[in-house]
């Protein structure tokens, strides 16, 4: 019997976990946004000192994590398991920085929902019992990324209205549970439940146009929480997106109209507020570290500060390859979410 589970693709946890500390690493234009004072860290350049822009990705993705740890007063040996990935082929950003930190792995890939799908998995595992704390990372590279999915910087090629830019940060969040009596940044942050998403295709083929492939998997995920809890969106002080950016913002909140579902002034989008219209980045943020450093620079900060009880935060994916591009393959989209709740203590 599913005795955790609501409806086909929610869940809620007996023993939610602790979400106790959460670290940020960004690149200097990321820096430069309206978030730039919510970060930990900022890269002095774009290889932080590496030969290859691959290597720096790496090393953020393994200082985030250490940094989480330095904030939660814990070494590698006290994390049970570390879950997470990147936007690179074979997740080898994720895969070298776990030989460094010489953690049990499990690797993931949902592109950009990887924030919320490491958060999803480890809060499952920590209620299931089966580890008691859980580091949860994941990492992008805006010159990586347009090197494998799109054209190599050194083309010169312009961008279209519809493209995003790439978010190079790194985030990683700490998840215990709530007996092991953790200190940290956070006291009263706890992961409540999550939902499950499926891969939804309207077979958009523009590797340049992310929010379009992405936003009908958010509103799929949205519609089909609400489905199976009865809850509305004013249940949620923000139901926050990953990275749709401007354009996916709109088509999200059209497709839930459709539905019968106003999102009003809830909707909180990553790839919207990571930037300023002025840095000319088109439609926004995107990249698994876009809601990976908003999430834990931002927005966990502002929830133990009580701006806001209960988020909805909802990473989204699209889960494109160049190997399927060039068969002519669409872009198929995903979307996962958690429920995260500010509580008294």
């Amino acid at each position: 019997m599913r005795t955790k589970c609501t409806g086909r693709s929610s869940v809620f946890f007996n023993n939610p976990p602790r979400l106790i500390c959460g670290s940020t690493i960004v690149g200097d234009v990321e820096a430069q946004g309206p978030l730039g004072s919510y970060f930990d860290i900022t890269l002095e350049d774009d290889t932080w000192g590496e030969d290859t822009w691959e290597k720096a990705e790496r090393k953020m993705f393994e200082h985030a994590v250490r940094k989480a740890l330095d904030k939660a007063g814990l070494t590698p040996m006290g994390i049970d398991i570390l879950l997470g990935g990147d936007l690179l082929n074979q997740i080898i950003s994720a895969n070298f920085a776990a030989r460094e930190l010489e953690m049990p792995f499990l690797g993931l890939y949902g592109a950009c929902s990887t924030m919320a799908e490491s958060i999803l998995i480890g809060s499952m595992l920590i209620d299931g019992g089966y580890a008691n704390r859980i580091a949860c990372a994941a990492t992008s590279h805006f010159s990586t990324a347009e090197r494998q999915y799109r054209l190599p910087l050194e083309m010169g090629a312009q961008s279209t209205p519809t493209s995003q830019r790439t978010v190079t940060g790194a985030g990683c969040s700490i998840l215990a549970d709530s007996a092991c009596g953790d200190n940290g940044q956070f006291s009263s942050i706890y992961v409540a439940g999550g939902v499950i998403g499926r891969v939804v295709d309207l077979g958009i083929t523009d590797a340049s146009n992310m929010g379009a492939a992405m936003a009908p998997a958010a509103a799929d995920t949205l519609k089909k929480h609400l489905f199976d809890t009865g809850r509305t969106v004013a249940d949620y002080d923000y139901i926050v997106t990953g990275d749709l950016g401007r354009f996916g913002s709109e088509l999200f909140a059209m497709l839930l109209a459709d539905s019968g579902i106003d999102i009003g002034n809830r909707h909180l989008d990553c790839g919207n507020i990571i930037f300023y219209s002025k840095q000319n980045v088109d439609c926004g943020g995107s990249g698994c570290g876009c809601s990976a450093v908003t999430l834990n620079g931002y927005l966990l900060p502002r929830m133990e500060a009580g701006d806001f009880n209960r988020i909805l935060f909802m990473a989204t994916g699209a889960l494109m390859s160049p190997t399927a591009g060039l068969q002519g393959d669409s872009i198929p989209g995903i979307a996962h979410g958690v429920i995260i709740e500010r509580r008294k203590n």
